[in-house]
């Protein structure tokens, strides 16, 4: 792929994640008022008091009319992401609302796909960025190799921590895990109890988690990892309901297939 066109593609998936995850906000606004889990009077108390204009502007724009207002702006941008691709001007708006909602939610609504969604982003605004300093085709690799080192380095260390840990080592943290999922707690019929078949989902999982990094050697690899990954992401939704890790991770790919082969070796 050219860079402009695993640019417009990461236009596309990063859209529609932010489109599903502004969705989202506005279904639990409910919760968000009231005696609601996520009222911002509680939450504002973990964000530090000694920046009184700061906390002045977050108690400003998280006002529910204000915060509505906010959303359905995120709402109008992410649907301009997708018609129209990025630009300077949205993608530093598409920045400081992502900021904004993660100082909401306590740094993140959905952890790491609230983050990897913010690396995105950066990457999209570093492109644009660079582009007043340099040629256009410089700032888009800059914004692409941005997004693919954070995402193999996500892969990578996620792997090579769980190999450290015993319960991976052994199978049962898969195990523990499926059985808090939506379908959980897993029958005692259930493959997953197997001890072969857990030992080997485990270490499959680390071993290409941990192999991220090789990724980058060609274009065809970049594939393949990349297939297993949105396989791997989807049966995380499927068992934990983890939709946003889907399309968020899912956003970074086309990064990760275009500087794939391109390491100066």
């Amino acid at each position: 792929m050219s860079d402009l066109q695993s640019m417009r593609l990461l236009s596309l998936w990063l859209g529609l994640s932010l489109l599903i995850q502004t969705f989202e906000f506005f279904r639990i606004q409910k919760n968000m008022i009231g005696e609601g889990v996520w009222v911002w009077s509680k939450l504002r108390e973990e964000v530090p008091q000694n920046m009184p204009v700061f906390n002045q502007f977050l108690d400003f724009i998280f006002q529910e009319k204000v915060h509505v207002i906010h959303l359905c702006a995120r709402l109008l941008g992410a649907l301009c992401l997708l018609a129209l691709g990025s630009n300077m001007g949205l993608m530093v708006f598409l920045f400081l609302s992502h900021v904004c909602l993660l100082f909401r939610f306590r740094g993140a609504f959905n952890g790491g796909s609230d983050f990897l969604s913010l690396v995105v982003i950066t990457g999209l605004l570093i492109a644009q960025a660079c582009n007043f300093l340099s040629p256009v085709t410089l700032g888009y690799k800059a914004g692409l190799w941005y997004i693919s080192l954070h995402t193999i380095s996500s892969y990578f260390i996620s792997g090579w921590v769980k190999l450290k840990r015993r319960e991976w080592r052994d199978g049962s943290a898969l195990v523990m895990f499926l059985d808090g999922g939506i379908y959980g707690p897993l029958s005692l019929k259930s493959y997953f109890r197997l001890k072969p078949i857990a030992l080997l989902c485990s270490w499959g999982f680390m071993v290409w988690e941990g192999f991220a990094p090789f990724l980058l050697l060609s274009s065809d690899i970049a594939v393949l990892y990349c297939e297993i990954a949105a396989l791997f992401h989807f049966l995380v939704f499927w068992f934990f309901g983890l939709n946003r890790f889907f399309w968020a991770w899912c956003a970074s790919f086309p990064a990760l297939i275009y500087c794939a082969g391109r390491l100066p070796l």
